[in-house]
């Protein structure tokens, strides 16, 4: 009833899906900070995910531990799972998914997927998913997460439509207060929901991601944050101080540096301001 990607780059590892099911972020995703992820899907049995992990933890590949989880599971033939761990990825289909279903897994070094889906409209889906996954080789694990999604979904999907889509993606000094979490969405009942998984994908990297082409506040751009900032009612003389008084009442504090304004909250604040 799904398709998914579970991927590793770098030391981040991640998992995005999609399905005509409600919620599916509750059932499918799991992760551990470095350690591996884990989808599972096709009658899910959700006991694989600690299982899984686990096994990744204590020292085992992707295959093997995916080879031992199944083969003690009775349902084993109506399950679909996908793997990765640090140094290997697997994916497995039961010869009683419903069709159309299939995955590919593969391991690079230093990045690795594996990709996989039941009920899709065709292999073509798989294989789109995985061309975009190489052709966003220069960008970060989340959005080369939701680049394959988004492939997957133009290429058909769930054969029965749209209904949820997820991402939840670890990575070590990520996330609010750097506690690891690279992204954790969900979309559990929308006409559209991958379009509106990336909708929140760009909010989550405002509101939690780091710094990133940083100007210094000095001369005219200086005076320009100034007086936006006083036109928005900060008028403390200091514009760092004023910066980061608004920064903090937009949520956006993650986002500030020591060094300068960084280049999505200067947007942030030229938008507010331009109204």
């Amino acid at each position: 009833m799904t398709f998914s990607i579970v991927a590793r780059q770098g030391d981040a590892h991640g998992i995005a899906v999609a399905s005509k099911f409600l919620a599916v972020g509750a059932v499918v995703p799991g992760a551990r900070l470095g350690v591996g992820a884990v989808a599972t899907q096709s009658f899910a049995h959700v006991a694989y995910l600690e299982e899984l992990l686990g096994r990744l933890a204590a020292g085992e590949g992707a295959e093997e531990a995916l080879a031992a989880a199944t083969s003690l599971d009775e349902g084993r033939e109506t399950r679909q799972v996908g793997v990765v761990g640090l140094g290997s990825a697997a994916t497995f289909t039961g010869s009683e998914c419903n069709a159309w279903a299939g995955g590919v897994a593969r391991d690079d070094g230093d990045t690795a997927y594996a990709i996989q889906g039941n009920i899709l409209t065709g292999p073509e889906v798989v294989e789109e998913m995985e061309r975009a996954w190489h052709a966003t080789a220069e960008q970060p694990l989340a959005r080369r997460l939701l680049a394959a999604l988004v492939a997957g979904d133009a290429a058909g999907g769930d054969s029965r439509g749209r209904q949820s889509a997820a991402m939840y993606a670890v990575e070590p000094g990520s996330g609010y207060d750097a506690c690891g979490v690279l992204a954790d969405l969900r979309v559990d009942d929308h006409t559209d929901p991958v379009t509106e998984l990336g909708r929140l994908l760009s909010d989550w990297e405002m509101y939690f991601g780091r710094p990133e082409d940083v100007q210094a506040l000095e001369g005219d751009l200086a005076d320009e944050v100034r007086e936006r900032l006083a036109g928005a009612g900060f008028t403390d003389p200091d514009v760092a101080t004023a910066l980061a008084d608004w920064a903090g009442n937009a949520n956006y504090e993650a986002r500030l540096s020591p060094d300068g304004i960084d280049r999505r909250v200067l947007e942030a604040l030229r938008a507010a301001t331009d109204r």
